[in-house]
């Protein structure tokens, strides 16, 4: 029965932390990249609705919006390769899972080594919650 319940074991609340924050990072980039496969059509109803109004832009003046998306993306995987990597570190052990509580009983949380592009060994992260 102790097995079971592992996962409460205090030692593993730092991982657990890193790996509801690397879920929600995860998710808020998947969310950034919805919006900017969007950019274009939300763009062109820009335009059109400009068109409609007969406005036109500043001279000197141009559009930020793709660069800053471009941008704000680039930076949240870069943060997300920051809290995989502390989450690899903060691993007890490699190719098995670990069990934490994410809140709603055990979770598992693991690094799988996989074969690098070089030839060398990298490892996978792998999260079933």
């Amino acid at each position: 029965m102790a097995s079971n319940l592992d996962y409460l074991d205090p030692s593993l609340l730092p991982l657990e932390e890193k790996v509801t924050a690397y879920l929600a990072a995860e998710e808020e980039l998947r969310k950034a990249s919805i919006t900017a496969r969007n950019l274009p059509v939300m763009d062109a109803e820009v335009t059109e609705s400009e068109q409609e109004f007969d406005q036109r832009p500043a001279t000197g003046s141009f559009d930020q919006q793709a660069d800053e998306v471009q941008l704000k993306l680039q930076n949240m995987q870069e943060d997300l390769a920051s809290l995989r990597q502390e989450i690899l570190e903060l691993l007890p052990v490699r190719d098995e899972f670990v069990k934490v509580n994410l809140g709603y009983g055990p979770s598992r949380v693991g690094a799988f080594a996989i074969k690098a592009l070089d030839g060398g060994t990298d490892y996978e992260l792998r999260i079933v919650h």
